[in-house]
C-alpha cells in the first residue's frame, strides 16, 4: 500500500479487515449442531416452542410477554437459551425478524460464539427469512476492532437458522443473498470507521483495487495531474489545502450478458472534513468527520456484492476523494472554481465542500452515457436536522428513478423521506461573479444543496441521497452498531439487482 510521508499508519496495518466475514450461516432441519448459545423468535400468540418445557404462565412471570422488544435468557447446560419477542404473528414483518436477530445476537454477545436461531414464520417468504435473520445477527455483531488490542465480544464464528414450514434449501439461497449485503455494509463500516491518518485518498484507491481484484469489478485511479487534465477543479479546488493528493477512483462492472442498462454511482469522499478556511468547531460532530466519505464507502461496498448477486446491468462509480483541510495553500470565500465542463462556481463557504468534489463526478457520469445516476453523500446538516438519524434524504429529477431508490430502501430498511427539489430556491445560488454559487441562504440547506447537484446531471435520470444524519449511531440500535453505519451499502445493491433503462 502507498504510504504519503506523513501517514501516521503502521506499515502492518489494512483498513479492511472485512474481508473476514462469517461466511458460516447455515439453513437447517434440526439444531443439532454444537451451540454455544440458542434464540427462539417467539410471537406472543402462538404456543412456546416445546422444546422449553415452559408455558406463557412461567414466561410472563419473569417479565416475558413476546411482544417487540421483550427478551429473556434462560440458563441451561451447555447452552443458554434466549427468547426474543416479535409481537402478533400476524404482524410480522421482515423487518421485525431482522430486528428480533440482531436483538438476539446482542444479548448472547459475549458468549456465544456459534449461536442457532429458531424462528416459524411461515407466512413471509422463506429466501427472505433467510436473508433477514442473516443480515440482522450478523450486522449486529459488527465491532470496528482493528486498532483495538483486546475485544470483549465473542466473534461470532457459525450462524445456525431453523425457520419452522420452510425448505432448507429455499432459506439457504436467502442466507447466501443475506452474505453478501452484509460483506458490503460491513466494508462500509469498516472504511467509514477508520480514522483519517489510517486511511487517505490514496489509501482508499488501494483498498478499491484490493476489491476489485477479489469481487469482479475494474478501478481506475486517477492522480493530481489526471485530474489536472481532465478539468476536474471542484475536487482540485478542495484539494488545495492538503499535504494529501486526490484521487478519483472510477469502478465498472459488466454483467455476464447483454445489459439490461447502465447506471452511474457517485459518491462522496471527504476522507476528513475540518471544514477547510470555513473551519468547523471543535464538538463531537467535528469528530465524526472521518465518516465524511460515507458515500464513497457505500458505493464501493455495494460494487463488492454486484457479481455475486448476477446484476444484469452495467454499472459505473466515481468516488471523489480528497480531504479539506486549512492551509496557506486552502482554497478561500470567494474564490472561483472551475468545474469539468466549464460552469464556474463562486466559493461562499469552503465548509460546502462535498458538492464541489461531486460536481465533477457527476459531470463525468454523464458524459459517460449511464441512464441513470444516483448519487450519495454525508452533505448537509439539513439534512439531520429535517429527518433525524434514522432517516436520509433523497431528492431528484426523475420519479421513476426516485421511487426505485424508495422502493430498495424499504427492502433493505434503510429508510428514506423524499424532499421537493424546489426550482423557486435556485436564485438562492445566482453569483455575480460566476455561474453559480456553492452556498444558498439560511434556510432549505438541503434542497439548495440537491439544486447545486441538479446542475450538472442535465437531462440524465438523476437522484441524490443526503446521508448526512444516517451515517453514524451513537449506541447499538437494532442491526446498526455503535459508530458507521454502513448506509446505503445494500440500498445500492438492491437498486443495481432490479435496475432496467
Amino acid at each position: 500500500m502507498a504510504s504519503s510521508p506523513n501517514k501516521l499508519i503502521p506499515s502492518t496495518f489494512t483498513p479492511v479487515p472485512a474481508l473476514a466475514v462469517v461466511t458460516d450461516v447455515h439453513a437447517v432441519a434440526d439444531l443439532d449442531a454444537p451451540l454455544d448459545a440458542e434464540a427462539f423468535l417467539v410471537a406472543s400468540d402462538q404456543p412456546l416452542p416445546a422444546v422449553l418445557a415452559l408455558n406463557w404462565d412461567e414466561v410472563q412471570a419473569a417479565g416475558f410477554d413476546g411482544s417487540v422488544g421483550s427478551s429473556l435468557i434462560i440458563p441451561r447446560s451447555p447452552a443458554p437459551l434466549a427468547l426474543i419477542g416479535i409481537g402478533a404473528s400476524a404482524e410480522v414483518t421482515t423487518d421485525s425478524l431482522r430486528d428480533a436477530a440482531a436483538a438476539a445476537a446482542r444479548v448472547t454477545a459475549r458468549k456465544a460464539s456459534r449461536l442457532g436461531l429458531h424462528v416459524n414464520a411461515p407466512d413471509l417468504d422463506a429466501a427472505t427469512v433467510g436473508q433477514v435473520l442473516t443480515e440482522g445477527a450478523l450486522l449486529a455483531r459488527y465491532r470496528y476492532t482493528a486498532l483495538k488490542a483486546k475485544n470483549n465480544q465473542e466473534p461470532l464464528s457459525a450462524l445456525f437458522l431453523k425457520s419452522t414450514g420452510h425448505e432448507v434449501s429455499a432459506v439457504q439461497a436467502g442466507v447466501a443473498v443475506g452474505l453478501v449485503g452484509v460483506r458490503a455494509t460491513t466494508i462500509a463500516r469498516d472504511l467509514a470507521n477508520t480514522p483519517p491518518g489510517h486511511l487517505t485518498a490514496t489509501d482508499l484507491a488501494d483498498v478499491a483495487a484490493t476489491l476489485g481484484e477479489q469481487f469482479g469489478f475494474e478501478v481506475e485511479s486517477f492522480d493530481k495531474q489526471q485530474l489536472i487534465d481532465l478539468g476536474c477543479g471542484g475536487i482540485l479546488g478542495v484539494n488545495a489545502g492538503s499535504a494529501e493528493e486526490p484521487r478519483m477512483i472510477v469502478l465498472r462492472y459488466a454483467p455476464a450478458g447483454e445489459p439490461t442498462g447502465h447506471l452511474g454511482m457517485v459518491g462522496k469522499g471527504i476522507m476528513y472534513d475540518s471544514g477547510g478556511i470555513s473551519l468547523k468547531p471543535s464538538d463531537p460532530m467535528h469528530l465524526l468527520m472521518k465518516m465524511d466519505m460515507g458515500g464513497a464507502a457505500a458505493v464501493l461496498g455495494a460494487f463488492t456484492a454486484l457479481r455475486d448477486l448476477a446484476v444484469p446491468a452495467t454499472v459505473s462509480g466515481w468516488l471523489m476523494c480528497t480531504d479539506n483541510m486549512p492551509s496557506g495553500s486552502a482554497y478561500k470565500l470567494g474564490d472561483v472554481l472551475t468545474a469539468r465542463g466549464g460552469t464556474t462556481v463562486e466559493v461562499k463557504n469552503t465548509d460546502a465542500e462535498g458538492r464541489l468534489a461531486m460536481m465533477d463526478g457527476l459531470v463525468l457520469a454523464r458524459e459517460a452515457g449511464v441512464d441513470a445516476i444516483i448519487d450519495i453523500a454525508t452533505l448537509t446538516g439539513a439534512a439531520l436536522m429535517a429527518l433525524g438519524k434514522s432517516t436520509a434524504a433523497l431528492f431528484g429529477n426523475n420519479q421513476d428513478l426516485v421511487d426505485r431508490v424508495r422502493d430498495a430502501a424499504a427492502v433493505v430498511d434503510e429508510p428514506v423521506w423524499q424532499l421537493p427539489l424546489e426550482k423557486k430556491y435556485r436564485k438562492q445560488l445566482d453569483s455575480e461573479v460566476a455561474d453559480l454559487s456553492n452556498l444558498g441562504g439560511p434556510h432549505a440547506g438541503a434542497t439548495t444543496a440537491a439544486l447545486f447537484l441538479n446542475e450538472f446531471v442535465g437531462d440524465t435520470a438523476w437522484a441524490h441521497l443526503d446521508i448526512a444524519g444516517t451515517m453514524h449511531v451513537d449506541a447499538d440500535d437494532s442491526w446498526r452498531s455503535a459508530g458507521a453505519t454502513g448506509f446505503g451499502a445494500r440500498l445500492l445493491a438492491d437498486v443495481s439487482r432490479r435496475f432496467a433503462r
